[in-house]
């Protein structure tokens, strides 16, 4: 670890040299870089040295163990046993820091929501769920943009939604919500009583710059035709609804919501972005591991993250074991207990990796 410790110092150094050159200052981009890099490494260097002067101290403490004096003695003792603890403090810090983070973290995210199981239950609770997440965002000042969205046709239930949420660390927040999601509720139909379970499918992909996915305009193919579906003026009288498919890897893209084709074709070719970069990196990872799975699984019941139950007014998110009965107040956006606690167990995951991986 103090040999990775040392060479970040030493970038800082660089940074800090880089910065100050009027070459850097001039270019606007370059100097944007350096200057994330620099508050990045920054956090680092400056636990690393608090580390550094504490080891020191240590030092200069246990050679006050060699006097004479017996109270010098008892006093060093104490002040070793202190200092013992903050090195501690000082090192799982430094591991936490050094823990390689997710280079998306400050991206924006795509979050697609799919009902799944359950026929209308499970559109309502799509419906649900969206209001859920941008109430979430609305609360953190997020912007929150509707990239597609197809409804049932009544009664607030939603096939699917794509939306684009816009916020710093807004992947990060919400990257752990991916899966499948179960709803246990009585519809409003059910004469007896009796509880039903649906399922929807949540997706989050971080928005991929066109830097990162280079898509050649001869591997799409773009249709346009009449949108259909309610809309205002001009919405299903002229041809504005998109579709993209990029042949090579089969995936579609339509995007009508918008009256303007341009504006269909951005959206549609943002989503159609996110998406190749979520299946290059899902790639990636499947090299790594074989036991990597898809994102969202088949939409059935299995494979659930969490589960909302309305009688018990109860959501328990199955990979952590976190039970909360306040299911009222989740679907209003009251989740951030959630995506902290999730976050948490994650980030422990990491560390525990990077713990036996020994340093090259």
């Amino acid at each position: 670890m103090l040999d990775k410790l040392e060479g970040v110092e030493k970038r800082f150094s660089e940074v800090e040299t880089l910065l100050s050159d009027p070459a850097t200052v001039k270019d606007r981009e370059a100097y944007q870089k350096y200057t994330r890099e620099h508050a990045d490494l920054g956090k680092i260097v400056t636990v690393y040295r608090k580390y550094r002067q504490t080891l020191k101290e240590i030092e200069d403490s246990t050679q006050l163990l060699k006097d004479d004096d017996a109270e010098m003695k008892e006093l060093a003792r104490g002040e070793i046993a202190a200092l013992t603890l903050k090195k501690n403090d000082l090192e799982n810090e430094l591991r936490k820091l050094l823990t390689p983070k997710d280079p998306n973290d400050q991206k924006n995210v795509l979050v697609e929501i799919r009902a799944g199981t359950g026929g209308d239950e499970a559109a309502l609770f799509a419906g649900d769920l969206f209001r859920m997440y941008s109430r979430y965002a609305e609360n953190r000042r997020w912007k929150v943009e509707i990239m597609s969205e197809h409804s049932t046709g009544g009664g607030g239930g939603l096939k699917e939604i794509i939306a684009m949420i816009q916020g710093d660390g807004a992947y990060s927040c919400l990257k752990y919500e991916s899966g499948i999601h179960r709803v246990q509720r009585v519809p409003e139909t059910e004469a007896q009583g009796r509880i039903h379970t649906s399922a929807v499918t949540v997706a989050v992909l971080p928005e991929a710059e066109e830097v990162e996915v280079n898509i050649d305009p001869g591997e799409i193919r773009i249709d346009v035709y009449r949108s259909a579906g309610p809309g205002g003026q001009s919405v299903n009288t002229t041809d504005s609804a998109v579709r993209i498919t990029h042949l090579p890897s089969g995936l579609v893209v339509t995007c009508q919501d918008e009256k303007s084709q341009w504006k269909n074709k951005a959206k549609a070719m943002k989503v159609l972005r996110a998406r190749l970069l979520d299946r290059m990196v899902r790639e990636q990872n499947e090299k790594r591991s074989e036991e990597r799975k898809s994102q969202v699984g088949t939409g059935d019941r299995s494979g659930r993250i969490r589960t909302y139950n309305f009688p018990q007014s109860r959501v328990t998110d199955h990979r952590i074991g976190l039970t909360l009965y306040r299911l009222e107040s989740i679907l209003q956006g009251d989740i951030a207990e959630i995506i902290n606690g999730l976050a948490t167990f994650y980030q422990a995951q990491a560390l525990q990796h990077a713990a036996s991986v020994p340093d090259k």
